[in-house]
């Protein structure tokens, strides 16, 4: 699938979403409140919607309340002072003024000001008939939020797998560089470890995006268990890549010497197969129980006096390093913190 079609598959639903509220707001408008260019009610339902990653009902609120200080402020005027060039002028410096005031989120005053431009350069058949539209376009778009919701789990879903997926490329060039004793594959592995931090915030994005948008419809609430616990599972891979990040800067400066450690490696391996076991229960729950049992064979093995019992203080180090990993995975299947840190041996 190209990626021109695949934006394509995944935007299928925002677009559904929008044309159908964006219809029912103009139709309103048109119709039932009898005006006869409600220009505002459509342009205000399809920017407040849009088709950007962030669906949460909160955005799509501030977006709508935006463009109506830009409606309100552009239709009072034009009432008392008509239209034409300086009025324009007044009308968007007025509004950016008033819109950078009350939000410091600066797309806030810039929406504002776009439809107070719509206002300024269309007729007006009634007082106030504008912000009417865009009071009519505003609650269309929320309706449409909470009753034909985006699908909130896919979105997150996909970018959970993402990092999940960065996170094995970068434990595998860890074990390569360990298993060869190869200071080049432990330099690149810690290129990919630091990599990994975008894709922790984009899944934290498309989950707070899930949340809010399953929290407000309802038809889509009983998902929100499901979707705390890929929050849950986040929050312990945000601890996991931070972690990783060390391991991956000491097997940099241990494979200086370029002797082989197939000891480390294995351990790293097997911590990455408990990792893949815990991305396939993002969509399938029933693998949680065989990540968690994978991780505690690895945790009941870190000890680096037993392990390694001549090995250097850097080799040490690695492997200790290795435990908060695995404490951290160990939380993402659920585990309690308490009960995870008691499965590793005392050092």
């Amino acid at each position: 699938m190209t990626p021109n079609v695949e934006r394509l598959r995944i935007s299928a639903i925002a677009i559904v979403q929008i044309v159908v509220a964006a219809t029912v707001a103009w139709s309103f408008a048109r119709y039932v409140l009898g005006h006869p260019i409600p220009t505002l009610a459509a342009s205000v339902t399809v920017t407040s919607l849009g088709l950007v990653r962030d669906a949460r009902p909160k955005r799509v609120l501030i977006t709508v309340i935006g463009m109506l200080v830009g409606v309100l402020i552009a239709d009072g005027f034009s009432m008392v002072a008509g239209t034409g060039w300086w009025q324009m002028a007044l009308v968007l410096g007025s509004t950016l003024l008033v819109a950078r005031f009350l939000s410091s989120y600066p797309p806030f005053a810039i929406m504002a000001a776009v439809q107070a431009i719509v206002v300024m350069s269309s007729p007006s058949i009634s007082p106030f008939a504008r912000l009417i539209d865009g009071v009519v376009g505003g609650i269309a778009a929320l309706l449409a939020t909470a009753l034909i919701p985006r699908n909130p789990r896919r979105e997150e879903v996909r970018d959970g797998r993402a990092l999940f997926n960065a996170y094995a490329n970068a434990g595998g060039t860890i074990v390569q560089a360990l298993r060869r004793g190869d200071r080049h594959r432990a330099t690149r592995a810690l290129e990919k470890a630091r990599g990994l931090g975008p894709l922790v915030d984009n899944w934290k994005d498309a989950l707070d995006s899930a949340l809010g948008v399953a929290g407000f419809s309802p038809w889509l609430r009983r998902q929100r268990p499901e979707l705390q616990r890929h929050e849950q599972v986040r929050q312990a891979m945000d601890y996991v890549v931070r972690s990783t990040r060390m391991v991956a800067r000491n097997v940099v400066y241990v494979t200086e010497d370029g002797v082989p450690r197939p000891v480390s490696a294995a351990i790293v391996r097997d911590i990455m197969r408990g990792a893949d076991l815990l991305a396939h229960s993002l969509e399938d729950i029933t693998f949680l129980p065989a990540a968690r049992e994978a991780l505690l064979g690895v945790a009941s093995r870190l000890d680096p006096a037993i392990l390694m019992p001549d090995a250097s203080l850097g080799d040490h180090q690695v492997i200790a390093g290795m435990r908060p990993i695995v404490v951290d995975l160990l939380t993402a299947t659920g585990m309690p913190a308490a009960e995870a840190r008691a499965a590793l041996p005392h050092i």
